[in-house]
C-alpha cells in the first residue's frame, strides 16, 4: 500500500519523533559475529514520557478528548511503563487518570514510574497476581459505573494500550523506519523487540505488510508463550480491521520467541543484569530488566543459534523503560560489582 493511501484517525503531537535509528559499533562486534546490530532509539519519545507507550497515546488521548471522556483509566504491572505514561499524558491534557496496579509486595516501594504514577496525580488501586485476570475485568466494570455515577466519563484502556485503537502508533512507526532504512541503506533487515502485550509487535507486523517491506518483526516475549503471543497479534488485527474501513485485511504471519521470558514477568536472571550493565558500559545505552533486557539478551542467544543468518543488519527497537530499572537496584548493583 502507498503511504498516501493510508488514512490515520485523530492523533495528538505528544512524542518526539522521529526518534534516531543508531549503529551499535561496539555491541556489533561483541555479539553480531559479522552483523551490524542498530537501535531504534524509542526510550527517546520524550522525557518523563519516554518510551514506546507515547506512540499509541497520540492516538488513544486524541481519541478522549474529540469523544468527551474526562478521565483516563488503565492497568498494569506495579512499574508500568504504560500506567506512567498515561498518568503524564492524563496530567499534561487536563485530565483525570485512575489505575489498576498489579502486586503482591508488602510495603510498596515508593520509587520509579510508581512514583511518577503519583507526581503525576493520578489515583490508584492495586489487586493481588493471583486471579488477576478475572478480577481486573470485573473491576473495570465496576470502576466505569462508578466514574458514570459521579459524573465522569471513562475511557478504559488495556493493558499497555494494546487494541484497535492503539495499533496506530506502530503503524505509523513503521512507515518512520521505512525512511530510516532508506536513509541508511540498510536492506535485509530483521526488526526485533520485547512484546509484553503484543500492541507494539501487532502495529509492526501490520506496517510491515501495510508498506510491503522486506523485512521481518521478531517478538520476544517477556510473559506468556509464542503461541500466546502469535494469537494475540492475529486477534489485535483482525480488530483492528474490522473497526476501520482504511485497513485492508492482509494476512499476517507474527513471529515470538519466548526463550528470553526467564523466571516470569517482572523478573530476571543475573545474566540479563550483567548485559544491561555491559551494553551501557560498550554504548551508553541502558535497558531494564522486564522488557528490553530479556528482549537484547534473545536477540544474542538468537545470532549465536544461527536464527538471524539469512540477514546482514538487526534493529533492535529499544521500547524504553528506563525509570523501571530503580525498582531492580540491588540486582543491578550486584551486577556492577558495587
Amino acid at each position: 500500500m502507498a503511504l498516501s493511501l493510508l488514512n490515520y484517525p485523530s492523533r495528538l503531537d505528544l512524542a518526539r519523533t522521529p526518534t534516531p535509528l543508531e549503529l551499535m559499533p561496539r555491541a556489533s562486534e561483541r555479539w553480531g559475529l559479522g552483523k551490524r546490530i542498530w537501535i531504534k532509539r524509542d526510550d527517546l519519545t520524550g522525557a518523563t514520557l519516554s518510551g514506546n507507550k507515547i506512540r499509541k497515546l497520540e492516538f488513544i488521548a486524541a481519541y478522549a478528548l474529540e469523544n468527551d471522556y474526562t478521565i483516563l483509566i488503565t492497568c498494569g504491572g506495579i512499574q508500568s511503563n504504560h500506567c506512567r505514561a498515561t498518568a503524564l499524558v492524563a496530567a499534561r491534557l487536563g485530565l483525570d487518570c485512575h489505575l489498576v496496579l498489579r502486586s503482591d509486595d508488602v510495603p510498596i516501594a515508593l520509587t520509579g514510574n510508581f512514583l511518577l504514577d503519583q507526581l503525576a496525580g493520578a489515583s490508584f488501586e492495586i489487586l493481588p497476581t493471583k486471579g488477576w485476570g478475572r478480577n481486573l475485568s470485573r473491576r473495570y466494570v465496576s470502576l466505569e459505573a462508578e466514574f458514570e455515577a459521579a459524573g465522569k466519563k471513562s475511557l478504559m484502556i488495556p493493558t499497555g494500550g494494546s487494541d484497535s485503537l492503539g495499533v496506530w502508533g506502530y503503524i505509523a512507526a513503521t512507515e518512520e523506519l521505512q525512511c530510516d532504512l532508506i536513509e541508511n541503506g540498510l536492506g535485509r533487515v530483521a526488526i526485533a523487540l520485547a512484546t509484553g502485550s503484543a500492541g507494539t509487535q501487532t502495529g509492526l507486523t501490520a506496517g510491515s505488510a501495510l508498506f510491503d517491506l522486506p523485512i521481518e518483526v521478531i517478538g520476544y516475549a517477556v510473559c506468556d508463550d509464542q503461541h500466546w503471543f502469535n494469537a494475540r497479534v492475529l486477534s489485535d488485527w483482525r480488530e483492528s480491521v474490522a473497526r476501520w474501513q482504511q485497513l485492508p485485511d492482509l494476512p499476517l504471519t507474527p513471529i515470538t520467541r519466548d526463550h528470553s521470558v526467564g523466571p516470569g514477568y517482572g523478573q530476571a536472571t543475573p545474566a540479563v543484569y550483567e548485559l544491561i550493565a555491559e551494553l551501557s558500559r560498550l554504548e551508553g545505552v541502558v535497558l531494564d530488566p522486564v522488557y528490553t533486557g530479556k528482549a537484547f539478551k534473545g536477540v544474542i542467544e538468537d545470532i549465536e543459534r544461527g536464527f538471524y543468518d539469512a540477514v546482514d543488519d538487526i534493529v533492535f527497537i529499544h521500547t524504553g523503560g528506563v525509570f523501571g530499572i530503580f525498582a531492580h537496584s540491588d540486582s543491578l548493583s550486584a551486577a556492577v560489582g558495587v
